[in-house]
């Protein structure tokens, strides 16, 4: 008799596995310093070096903060705006909606290209959703703080991923506790620190994809550097650094020299005293109202004078400069940094500005587009247990960066339909005349419902037609004429 013992899953992770994982968090860790750097940078957060020339020690705890990387890259952010998912094919996309919705994608997507473009990269991860099977994939935003990929240059794609975060509410852990996630090509390993030192495993996800289900959101690309670079460059924190010490210094200047210097010379020691002989401070010689000299014994009247005040025209100057060349890193018009003039611009000299931001929004649609779709796809994979056709593409709509004037917009849509380019009640006519997602399909149904009475009208029409042809007056009525 031949006895077959299950094989059951491991409780701990396998050699390879743990070196696996002792690999990734040590990439992870060697990033996280540079990635909490331009994190800071971004929220004003950043430790200005002082140069500790011009600066008093009164006023070392003095911070200025100066906002230009957030406004550069928020600019850019705003401007990347998902809308919708559907089938390249035109077949209908109720099921890509429906997964979007339940992760809340259109939401999710901005703080994802957010991160992405302060940290360089993001990571979308996908899962089986709840435990119980029946809802919808699970896609997540996960950030490189922490979470990161393995990727093979030659393939073009993950092979193992990493992720550590805060213990789920599901899993009986003690607080603060930490767990780890290993996102593997046949399955999903989540861990949770041993009383021994090393990792248990509490769930293993067999999923047998082939694949990892993260995808790289990557900015900035290179071919030598897949993992992508941030928006936040060393030229835009160099400069951001002169720009705070500028302001500092105009602090330092306005405490020091903002109220003019006096002088008064030929005084006697007694101007200077109270009734009763008491020096007075400096501050109150310098306030006092009138000021009471008595003439010298040779009959001179004390002169008193006050020297030029500080003026920050200079720094002020040397501010808009900075201002100038950090819309040049970001591809900004100055005006968006504070920087003016007394011209102002005219609307076609700032719409011309914006074009290099408006072709870096269209770069970032292209390559965070492309992450989008490849999500989709795991998802759907996920769902239904194997991969969607190849031949069916998925293609993600995306807000158009360049905020063209809705009137702008009506008028080149209303040139295309007359030229007979595009036909009047087509999806892609709604799509380039401005209209949201959301809007666009509002039109179908209302285009449907209107179809749908035009038919019940002609039916009726011919129905009435035809009783009334076929009526006993009109039939007597032929055959006295005939």
């Amino acid at each position: 008799m031949t006895v077959s013992i299950p094989e059951l899953p491991l409780v701990y992770l396998s050699d390879d596995e743990l070196a696996l994982v002792n690999l990734l968090r040590a990439d992870m860790l060697r990033d996280r310093w540079a990635l909490q750097l331009r994190d800071a940078y971004f929220n004003g957060e950043q430790l200005v070096r002082d140069l500790g020339i011009s600066i008093p020690p009164q006023l070392k705890g003095l911070h200025t903060v100066i906002g230009w990387p957030r406004v550069g890259v928020e600019s850019l952010e705003e401007r990347l705006d998902l809308e919708a998912f559907r089938w390249a094919d035109g077949a209908d996309s109720s099921e890509l909606t429906e997964i979007a919705e339940a992760n809340d994608l259109f939401d999710e997507s901005s703080l994802a290209h957010l991160d992405a473009l302060v940290y360089g990269r993001e990571y979308l991860a996908v899962g089986s959703g709840d435990l119980d099977g029946d809802s919808p994939p699970l896609i997540s935003a996960e950030s490189p703080l922490d979470m990161t990929l393995m990727w093979d240059a030659r393939l073009r794609m993950g092979t193992a991923a990493l992720r550590e975060c805060a213990a789920d509410s599901f899993i009986e852990s003690g607080p603060e506790e930490r767990m780890l996630v290993l996102y593997l090509p046949d399955q999903t390993v989540m861990c949770l620190p041993s009383e021994s030192g090393g990792w248990e495993v509490v769930d293993r996800d067999i999923h047998n994809l082939g694949v990892v289900p993260v995808v790289r959101m990557a900015n900035r690309q290179r071919t030598a550097d897949r993992v992508g670079k941030s928006e936040i460059t060393p030229e835009v924190m160099s400069i951001t650094d002169a720009a705070c010490r500028r302001l500092m210094g105009m602090e330092v200047a306005a405490e020091f020299f903002g109220a003019p210097q006096r002088y008064i010379l030929g005084a006697s020691e007694s101007a200077f005293q109270d009734a009763d002989g008491t020096a007075k401070s400096a501050w109150e010689t310098y306030i006092g109202r009138v000021l009471a000299l008595e003439r010298d014994e040779d009959g001179q009247v004390p002169s008193v004078g006050e020297f030029a005040a500080h003026d920050p025209t200079g720094m002020t100057k040397i501010v808009d400069l900075y201002a100038r060349i950090m819309s040049s890193q970001f591809g900004l018009p100055p005006h968006m940094l504070g920087y003016t003039t007394d011209n102002p611009a005219s609307a076609d000299a700032i719409r011309s500005t914006e074009a290099k931001l408006v072709k870096r929004s269209e770069r970032r649609i292209r390559r965070y587009g492309a992450a989008w779709q490849q999500a989709m796809r795991l998802a759907l994979w996920v769902r239904d247990g194997e991969p969607p056709e190849k031949t069916r593409r998925i293609e993600t709509v995306w807000r158009n960066p360049a905020t063209p004037t809705v009137a702008a917009q009506a008028d080149a849509t209303v040139k295309l339909v007359q030229a007979g380019i595009l036909p009047a009640d087509s999806d892609v006519t709604l799509e380039m005349a401005g209209l949201s997602e959301g809007q666009r399909q509002r039109v179908r149904s209302d285009r449907q419902r209107a179809n749908g009475r035009a038919v019940l009208d002609r039916l009726a029409a011919l129905g009435a037609a035809d009783d009334e042809a076929r009526s006993p007056e009109v039939v007597d009525g032929d055959a006295g004429l005939g």
